[in-house]
């Protein structure tokens, strides 16, 4: 019986027989921990192992990017309790201006398609868009990484979808993944590896590939796999990261747990309603909904092509009296290459809030918070009741942010 993609690369990554259901020790390429759930994994570590070495120096890291620099004295001695520990292990830390972690380590080359990666973030799987496996793990879990260099996981069911037809402008990537995770829910890849194939799939860029994977997460799987690549995206991703991009194909004769079919076809854009990531309607739904605010970035679109977009709808005009738009670019390269672009200029002059890399729209402490009352348009991956404050948070592409910052409500790009 052949293998899927994910038990071909936990295949290389053990010595024991992998099949779905089985719990096997795994060797990590990477691991590393955020500003967030990084103090706890010190923590656990000097009381278990005292001032022993970690495992290898080089494949440990620290990723700063929730609240950078620190927005309250508990964040700044969060990250400090980092800086020194890494010092003393002589551990790489990419500090406050590098930007979201997940993404620094596709752009250095560190996540490589087949390596196996965990680490304190829940979108960690967003890894998958290169075809490494990366997986968000607990303080405990990635203490005991950062010692022995492994950790037992228990091999997944692979899910197969389908994506049927075709779409174009203005729906994109973020569209395609609302209305997968609408039709999938939170139960059809729950706890499971998925791959997606089909022509919608193909020829996704990387950093739609970004959002589809990273939204895997709220479809309640374990990792998304992209497994088609184009020569011309092939090189791409060398380029980005200066590696050698060489992924995992599914055998021919494998086994999938279940296989689901999905129609693009003519897709239109696509919204999630508070409070639930897959409550998805079309926009043409929503139109009318008034919004006192605006967000583009996060792990799920961050990316230089998620801010061109924007700009080519906000060039030359003025975000609507009143409404705020905050625009946070994922790294620091992207920040440079929306600079150098000239986008950062538009998005400047059209009004928009300018803030330096990170996650933020997440959590506490992070730019694109709402208060009570407030409607905010997000390119964020989650709406939950309370996540990003008292308000309420519709996820949407950043075409659909960028229009409906300029009318005040939810709009269709196609409309501007």
């Amino acid at each position: 019986m052949g293998k899927t993609i994910i038990e071909k690369i936990i295949q290389d990554h053990t010595k024991e027989e992998v099949k779905p259901g089985k719990i096997v020790w795994m060797d990590l390429d990477i691991r590393s921990a955020r500003d967030f759930g990084g103090p706890n994994v010190i923590k656990n570590y000097e009381k278990e192992y005292g001032d022993a070495l970690v495992a290898d120096r080089k494949k440990t890291f620290f990723t700063f990017d929730l609240c950078v620099p620190p927005s309250s004295l508990k964040y700044a001695d969060n990250q400090q309790i980092c800086r020194e520990f890494a010092r003393r292990q002589d551990i790489e830390v990419f500090d406050v201006d590098r930007g979201i972690g997940s993404h620094v380590l596709i752009e250095k080359g560190l996540a490589w398609a087949g390596s196996t990666v965990v680490g304190t973030d829940s979108h960690l799987n967003i890894l998958g868009a290169v075809g490494s496996f990366g997986q968000g793990m607990g303080d405990v879990d990635v203490t005991f990484a950062f010692k022995t260099g492994k950790t037992w996981f228990e091999v997944p069911q692979t899910l197969k979808v389908l994506i049927k037809g075709s779409f174009s402008s203005p729906t994109t990537a973020k569209d395609l993944t609302l209305y997968i995770l609408k039709n999938l829910g939170t139960k059809k890849a729950a706890l499971k590896a998925v791959e997606f194939y089909g022509e919608a799939a193909r020829g996704l860029a990387l950093p739609g590939r970004i959002t589809l994977c990273s939204m895997v997460t709220e479809m309640a799987g374990i990792i998304g796999f992209v497994p088609e690549f184009r020569d011309s995206l092939k090189a791409e991703i060398e380029n980005i990261s200066g590696a050698k991009f060489s992924p995992h194909e599914a055998d021919k004769d494998c086994s999938y747990s279940d296989t689901a079919e999905i129609d693009v076809s003519d897709l239109s854009p696509q919204v999630a309603v508070p409070f639930l990531p897959d409550n998805v309607q079309d926009v043409s739904e929503l139109k009318g909904v008034k919004i006192d605010s605006g967000f583009i970035g996060s792990c799920t679109n961050g990316r230089t092509e998620d801010f061109a977009l924007a700009s080519q709808i906000l060039k030359g005009k003025k975000i609507k009296e009143g409404i705020t738009l905050k625009i946070v670019p994922a790294t620091k390269r992207v920040y440079k290459e929306i600079l150098e672009r000239g986008i950062l200029e538009n998005l400047f002059l059209s009004g928009a809030i300018i803030s330096n890399p990170g996650c933020s729209g997440c959590a506490e402490g992070h730019i694109g918070l709402t208060g009570e009352g407030e409607v905010q348009v997000s390119t964020g991956n989650r709406n939950f009741a309370g996540k990003q404050g008292k308000g309420k948070t519709y996820l949407a592409s950043p075409a659909v942010v960028a229009a409906s910052c300029l009318t005040g409500h939810i709009t269709n790009p196609k409309d501007i």
